[in-house]
């Protein structure tokens, strides 16, 4: 179990608030503390008390620590751990939360969501343990790409996830998904010679129109600009990834295209990914028409043959393969018995915990039952399932 970093103390209220960097908080009863540190420093206390509560300041949501301990596997849900979709790409998602409220979310992120109310962070040890498991099977040309439901660079452990990462035999890329906010000048320093890309989320150049993007008055557009400034200027390649909402950012896409023509140089993979925005299920939906693949594809091809530049972008432009994969655990439609270990992220949800996968159940019941559920998606490893009555 990796030991979080312990930047503040505090007694308030017959609690122990212990501050773990900008981003986290966890509260112990002081009574517990008190008998604790008979025998343990603070860190050890923090990182293996099961009797704490641990808040995402930034989102105000309860978090939920994942280790080996907790029993809860590190695969089969799509918010945290790792999945595997059979291709020499391995996706690690080490920590939910995000600081924008975009209004084009599909997980329908950040401080102001309706409809999460738990965010999950996995112990980096836990993490390390299965990433070096699942490389080996891959073989060598393996890419970790750090993603999430949120902010990765959030993660208290995310330059040593990196590090450790890219020490991995065989490992031959370490990426990144980000909104830059989480980065300094220092971080990206540091991160020189260990992370090869970073895939930007940028969807505007404007700061007013990014303030409507992102949902947030606040949105600080020069931080950004200075990120990609520091980003060019270092061996880390920076993909911009906007994603184009029509009737909003349509000039902006063009505006970016230019933009990335003009100031990003040298780079071993592309240097802009134009996403097409998606209406989700529980994602934010914005009042716009939304455009047909087919249109979308239209555009970036015109686009491409006016500004010369690759803009449709394929597995190949990245090197990823098909690769061994880990075995599905379920069938769509079998119905199952499942263990519910923590709270889920969506309310009306459970983790449930069956054949070494973590799963979502839709169920009213709570931590520590058994509830008997049709699984209803299996692709990918990804599992979610519905209580039957």
């Amino acid at each position: 179990m990796t030991p979080f970093r312990i930047t503040d103390k505090e007694f308030e209220n017959d609690r122990v608030v212990f501050s773990l960097g900008d981003i986290i908080k966890v509260i112990i009863d002081e009574k517990t503390y008190h008998e604790l540190s008979k025998d343990h420093e603070d860190e050890v206390i923090v990182s293996a008390s099961e009797e704490k509560k641990i808040i995402n300041r930034i989102t105000g949501r309860g978090l939920v620590y994942i280790s080996q301990a907790t029993g809860i596997p590190i695969y089969g849900h799509i918010s945290f751990g790792m999945i595997d979709r059979g291709t020499n790409l391995i996706q690690v998602r080490p920590m939910t939360g995000c600081n924008l409220n975009c209004i084009f979310c599909s997980a329908c992120e950040g401080p102001m969501s309706d409809v999460l109310k738990t965010d999950y962070i996995v112990d980096l040890d836990y993490l390390m343990l299965e990433i070096e498991r699942l490389a080996a099977l891959k073989g060598d040309g393996v890419e970790i790409h750090i993603d999430g439901q949120g902010e990765p660079g959030f993660y208290p452990h995310f330059k040593e996830l990196v590090k450790r990462c890219n020490d991995l035999r065989e490992v031959e890329v370490v990426s990144v998904q980000s909104n830059g906010f989480s980065l300094d000048p220092k971080d990206i320093k540091d991160l020189e010679g260990k992370l090869d890309r970073i895939n930007l989320s940028l969807n505007t150049l404007k700061p007013e129109t990014a303030k409507k993007l992102s949902g947030i008055p606040e949105y600080d557009f020069e931080h950004v600009e200075r990120m990609i400034r520091y980003l060019s200027e270092s061996d880390i390649d920076i993909l911009i990834a906007p994603v184009w909402v029509p009737g909003i950012n349509d000039s902006d896409i063009i505006e970016i295209i230019e933009f990335v023509r003009d100031n990003i140089h040298d780079n071993k993979w592309p240097s802009i990914g134009i996403q097409k925005f998606i209406p989700y299920k529980h994602g934010r939906k914005p009042n716009v028409e939304v455009m047909t693949f087919h249109r979308f594809y239209q555009v970036l091809k015109e686009l491409e043959g006016r500004y010369d530049m690759n803009l449709i972008l394929n597995p190949s432009d990245f090197d990823i393969s098909y690769r061994p994969s880990n075995k599905t655990r379920f069938k769509k439609g079998e119905w199952i018995k499942a263990y519910l270990r923590a709270p889920g992220r969506k309310k009306g949800e459970m983790v449930g915990v069956a054949r070494d996968r973590a799963i979502s159940v839709e169920t009213k019941k709570h931590v520590g039952d058994t509830v008997k559920c049709k699984i209803t998606r299996t692709k990918h490893d990804i599992y979610h399932a519905i209580e039957i009555k």
